[in-house]
């Protein structure tokens, strides 16, 4: 019981994913001077927009000091040594110069909405207003053929080098008829296999276009999927998440500006910047797992205190996002911060898994480190205390549900 005791106490004391942040001196010299050469090209290319940074960022009441500090964070959410800050403010400035095509699919708009929100918007959410945003269905003013030729002709214009956005999953059931679009009809398969031939990468946003999301639950009548499951032979970053975080994108367009490349990507290709740790790592209300104090039931003493939410369906421990960090609507807060648990938006066939308010006791989920959440109360999380003693039990738990688990599973 103690050796497994410990090996559960691991699952929940361990990094999340082996995410390298410090490649010594010569990679990251290396690193820079590539970054440098990258944005010299860029420097040489015509602006596809004529909005400039600096007026909008001062239309909005921000300083360039207020820039430099975003510049600064954001260079640490990629990632990169302090040192990179300065190329970090430039690839902003040049993003205007990356055109990106942007499909909606089947889905809800929420990250599209997730854009808009234009009630003081901080500056990820300016940066991507100067984006070179050369089509995007729902927000553009034409439609039909008119529509369908401003696509043609920005694919042909930019060929290879745009940045393909696709919002939505694409429903293959029945030959794809729940979901078609423009003026010849084209199912959102035909649509989506179109538009990215010559894309320089895509960037599937929202967990539909990465999972199939919501669409995709069960019974998933549509036939619903995400685009990795269509797409082959092209760079794929997934940024899921319901909505997805505009700080997430605007890290990936940055890195692409920066680097030309893709960032580095998990096996669900999600870029480690943002989902290389667990909700669970990074909760506010972590200290109260680790105690031993917990919501029993919502309105009750531990809810009124902020207390864990893990017992009323909390999902933090296998959810791998950084919106801890990032928050939402200008970082002033996000779910657990407002006293609703984790639903594990930002993991595949979340709706189904993830989404309501049972504790994991009942749930049968198994982990993404390899445990099964189980037995909270039969094991005694009564009896955790603020000591690892306490957290071993809780771990302890975890690997014999998970050992029942797939014993169930595989009878």
């Amino acid at each position: 019981m103690l050796d497994k005791r410990e090996a559960l106490k691991r699952v929940f004391t361990a990094k999340s994913s082996r995410i390298d942040t410090n490649r010594g001196e010569a990679y990251y010299e290396a690193l820079w001077q590539k970054c440098r050469a990258r944005l010299d090209e860029l420097k040489k290319m015509a602006p596809r927009t004529k909005v400039d940074l600096s007026e909008v960022l001062e239309d909005e009441g921000l300083t360039r000091r207020d820039f430099m500090k975003w510049a600064s964070a954001a260079t640490a959410m990629l990632m990169l040594p302090a040192s990179f800050t300065p190329l970090v403010a430039e690839a902003a400035e040049l993003m205007n110069r990356v055109p990106v095509i942007w499909l909606e699919l089947q889905d809800c708009a929420g990250n599209s909405e997730a854009l808009l929100r234009s009630d003081g918007p901080k500056i990820d959410e300016i940066i991507l207003d100067i984006i070179s945003l050369e089509f995007h269905e729902t927000l553009m003013a034409a439609a039909g053929h008119q529509a369908e030729e401003q696509l043609h002709d920005a694919m042909e214009h930019f060929k290879g080098k745009y940045l393909l956005f696709v919002e939505g999953a694409i429903p293959l059931a029945n030959g794809g008829i729940y979901g078609t679009i423009g003026p010849s009809g084209e199912t959102f398969e035909e649509h989506l296999k179109r538009v990215a031939k010559d894309a320089a990468a895509i960037v599937a946003v929202g967990t539909c276009a990465t999972f199939g999301g919501v669409p995709a639950a069960a019974p998933n009548p549509t036939g619903a999927v995400g685009v990795m499951d269509i797409i082959n032979g092209k760079p794929i970053i997934n940024i899921p998440a319901c909505p997805a975080n505009p700080a997430n994108m605007v890290g990936v367009i940055l890195h692409f500006v920066l680097t030309g490349q893709i960032p580095e990507l998990d096996s669900l290709l999600r870029p480690k910047f943002a989902f290389g740790y667990r909700i669970h790592d990074n909760c506010e209300r972590r200290a109260h797992f680790d105690a031993g104090e917990f919501v029993e039931e919502w309105g009750d003493e531990g809810a009124k205190n902020n207390w864990c939410l893990y017992k009323v369906g909390c999902k933090g421990p296998m959810t791998f996002n950084n919106c801890s960090i990032v928050r939402y609507n200008e970082a002033v807060n996000w779910p657990i911060g407002a006293g609703h648990g984790c639903i594990g938006c930002s993991e595949p066939d979340f709706w189904d898994k993830y989404a309501y308010e049972r504790p994991m006791a009942d749930a049968n989920i198994k982990a993404p480190t390899g445990g099964v959440e189980k037995t909270v109360d039969e094991f005694g999380l009564g009896v955790l205390t603020a000591t690892a003693v306490g957290i071993g039990i809780h771990a302890a738990a975890s690997v014999l549900a998970g050992k029942k688990s797939d014993e169930g599973e595989k009878q």
